[in-house]
This record gives C-alpha cells, sequence and structure tokens, in this order.
C-alpha cells in the first residue's frame, strides 16, 4: 500500500478539549506546503495543542484533520518539541534508532545518521551520550533526528525557548537550510523577532480560535485583529479583565 502524502493538511471544525476545556475551538485551516509558517499567540491560546494534533499525538475531540485528503497519519511528516526527549544511548544511536523506528536498515541508515549529524555540526560528539550534550546541541541532534527521515513537513513547537542567544541563532541556521531542502515548517514560538526572521506566513491564535492569518510582513506592519495588535504591542490577555 502506497503511504499518505502529509501534503496538503486540511482541518475542518477542528475541536480538541482537554479536561473540559477546549484549547482548540472549531478551526479552519488548510496548510498547502511552501515557505515556513509561524503560528503565534499567547499563553494558552493553542499553539502546542494545534501542532501536536496535527502531528497526531491528540485526536481531535470534534472535526478532523486530513492529510492529502486521508484522515490515516502519514510518516513522511516530524515534530521537533521545545525539550527534547532523547534515549539513554549515544548522539548517533539516537538518529539510527528514529530511522529504524521508520524502516530504514542497514549502511544506509549509518550514512543518513551521520550526515545529519553533519548537517547540524554534531558530528564530533556522535559517540557521546545524548543526555550529556548541552541545551543546545541537544536542541540540534533533535533537528538532526527529525531531518533525517526526510520529512516533507516538520512542526516544531518552541524551538528556541530555552537556549541562550548563541544557541538560538544556530538553530535558526539549521531551519533556514532544512526549509531550503524542501521541507515545511510551521513553528510556534514567542520570539517574535525569530517570527519575523523566518516565516512567510503567520497563523494566529486566540483562545483555541484563528483570529488571523496574514503574509509575515503584513502582521507585523498592519495586523488585522484586535487580539493580534494587542498581542504585538505587548498588551494580552486582551480583553483586559474587568475583575477588581
Amino acid at each position: 500500500m502506497a503511504s499518505v502524502a502529509s501534503l496538503p493538511i486540511e482541518t475542518r471544525g477542528l475541536t480538541v478539549r482537554l479536561g473540559g476545556h477546549a484549547a482548540l475551538a472549531g478551526i479552519d485551516l488548510r496548510l498547502e506546503g511552501g515557505p515556513p509558517v509561524a503560528v503565534l499567540g499567547a499563553n494558552g491560546a493553542g499553539k502546542s495543542v494545534l501542532l501536536r494534533t496535527l502531528h497526531g499525538l491528540l485526536a481531535p475531540s470534534e472535526g478532523s484533520v486530513l492529510w492529502s485528503g486521508s484522515n490515516v497519519r502519514p510518516r513522511d511528516q516530524a515534530m521537533v518539541f521545545q525539550r527534547p526527549v532523547l534515549l539513554r544511548r549515544s548522539t548517533l544511536a539516537n538518529v539510527e534508532y528514529a530511522l529504524a523506528v521508520n524502516g530504514v536498515r542497514g549502511a544506509e541508515r549509518s550514512t543518513r545518521a551521520a550526515d545529519a549529524l553533519a548537517r547540524v555540526g554534531l558530528e564530533h560528539l556522535a559517540s557521546r551520550p545524548a543526555r550529556v550534550l548541552s541545551g543546545g546541541e541537544q536542541q540540534r541532534l533533535a533537528l538532526a533526528r527529525a531531518w533525517a527521515l526526510r520529512p516533507r513537513v516538520m512542526f516544531l513547537d518552541e524551538p528556541t525557548a530555552s537556549l541562550d542567544p548563541a544557541a538560538a541563532t544556530e538553530v535558526e541556521r539549521i531551519l533556514g537550510e532544512i526549509g531550503a531542502a524542501s521541507t515545511t515548517l510551521v513553528i510556534t514560538t514567542h520570539h517574535l523577532g525569530f517570527a519575523r526572521r523566518i516565516a512567510s506566513e503567520i497563523v494566529f491564535l486566540h483562545e483555541g480560535r484563528i483570529t488571523e492569518r496574514t503574509p509575515a510582513e503584513s502582521f507585523f506592519k498592519s495586523p488585522r485583529s484586535p487580539e493580534a495588535a494587542a498581542y504585538l504591542r505587548g498588551e494580552l490577555p486582551w480583553p483586559p479583565s474587568h475583575d477588581s
């Protein structure tokens, strides 16, 4: 059976309830692929929930997620988390394991794993235990592990949030290379400068709903929704609470 393609991704009336709360409420979204998309919004807006649902880690409470018209989760997509989950193995073995789980065998697995580490500048740490790497190195390893799978779509949840400026700059450089290699990046971030530099399009979430989707340049110059404008001014939560 042929594998299911991951693009386009489409949600129809997507609602996800967590603990009785609608983290996402009736999301209609279509991602065709292409330049990076940044998903922005205040804490609790639903950004991480959206990425996890698109990736297949969370199931819709209502509505649907379709990958190229199918509700079968495809194999040619990957996700990188803010805090990478690494195995108690070497740096190289972490990448090889991900490839093995996805059916890559023998010499090809070894070659692809080594190549992925070289692309993120970790080839000299291939034999080092992954869990003793620095935070920036661990995030680069997570990127290598995902990139080795050659995904058409990569979801990234706050990939630079816990990193110092130098490490964040290196991660941004790597993401630029991944995006240039025909992988569509869908990224959540609170770092507006990062979003400005890397994203072509902005999807803005507020209280589990999309209030704006627009080219990045237009979003930062003149956001259309009052929620997005308040967010860019640093005034969210919005509207202001009237509690005493």
